[in-house]
């Protein structure tokens, strides 16, 4: 038995599509895949899931919190627990011959040389470092990733700050998250 064209079109146009849910025969509703009832039951579904998935960013969060606290305090307990060698500044009569008699010794600095330091997650997109991006603690990394903590406490004393960072990242990483510190004398 063959058909005209013509009729087969016909035929496919009078078929009208049924629910995407197994079992269903009934004919979708308006734009949606499914059917007028199994609708209703989809989008409880996708309700509940983005509640669920609403807690678990709130879950999420909070560990976030709890990790920068527990870093932090590690940074603190480790900047002044450290003991910087202090600064001896000096003037002498030649500045390019260091044999040259001393003309003038400024007060020791007590902090040590001056600096900065900070901590980089790697990735920058990962789920915390665009947690600290959402709560204004990082910025983009020169080579990549996010800064996530620019060392503000100790004054200026680099020897100070970069034991604040190294311990930061080290209780970053404990807690399996990818990141490094850094320091530079100013």
């Amino acid at each position: 038995m063959t058909f005209h064209p013509l009729t087969v079109g016909a035929m496919i146009k009078s078929i009208k599509p049924t629910c995407a849910e197994e079992h269903c025969i009934a004919p979708k509703y308006r734009k949606s895949k499914y059917c007028q009832a199994h609708k209703a039951i989809a989008r409880e579904r996708f309700s509940e899931m983005l509640q669920t998935k609403a807690k678990e960013k709130q879950t999420r969060d909070l560990r976030f919190k709890i990790i920068w606290e527990d870093a932090h305090e590690k940074g603190l307990a480790a900047g002044n627990t450290v003991i910087p060698v202090p600064m001896v500044v000096i003037e002498r009569e030649n500045m390019f011959d260091d044999t040259s008699p001393i003309t003038r010794q400024y007060t020791p600095i007590e902090g040590g040389p001056c600096g900065f330091a900070w901590v980089t997650v790697h990735p920058g997109n990962s789920s915390f470092a665009l947690w600290c991006k959402r709560e204004h603690r990082a910025s983009r990394a020169y080579a990549g990733g996010m800064t996530v903590k620019w060392v503000s406490e100790f004054g200026q004393s680099v020897t100070r700050k970069s034991a604040y960072a190294y311990a930061f990242a080290s209780a970053l990483q404990e807690a399996g998250i990818t990141a490094y510190a850094g320091d530079r004398l100013d």
